[in-house]
């Protein structure tokens, strides 16, 4: 959730800003990120044919949250911690390869980034954890 506040503030339609040529007029957007967790075209399809969810829609929330796990699920078998929300934002931004050779080393304002996701990871922790007994009651009669 974290991911998705970062990425897109939870704006489906979400894309980076453009570049401007001239300093004024609108230009291309610096890359394919889109929709709530601002993923890249190929990634997106990469994720697409791995998890078999041809359908899946970078402005739809429940496949953009799938995406983010199917993405940090890689970062668990290679030794990050689940709850290490700023390393797994680190190699969300910058690829695997790129957090293993530390290139956000060199962009302090990614590593200001990633400590404000952990932050708001552990909060929204904290109110999973204050509210976890009520969301596993059951509701209706006939579920």
């Amino acid at each position: 959730m974290s991911f998705v506040f970062q990425e897109s503030s939870y704006n489906a339609k979400a894309k980076p800003e453009r570049d401007k040529l001239l300093g004024f007029i609108p230009w291309f957007r610096p890359s394919s990120a889109k929709g709530y967790s601002q993923a890249l075209e190929k990634t997106w399809e990469d994720y697409q044919d791995e998890t078999g969810n041809r359908f899946a829609r970078r402005d739809n929330f429940s496949d953009s949250a799938d995406f983010i796990g199917w993405y940090a699920s890689k970062g668990y078998f290679q030794g990050f911690e689940k709850q290490d929300a700023r390393s797994l934002y680190l190699a969300y931004h910058e690829g695997y390869t790129g957090f293993r050779n530390k290139t956000y080393r060199k962009k302090q304002w990614l590593i200001k980034v990633a400590d404000r996701v952990q932050a708001k990871s552990q909060i929204y922790q904290q109110q999973y954890w204050g509210c976890a007994k009520e969301l596993k009651k059951k509701r209706f009669i006939f579920f």
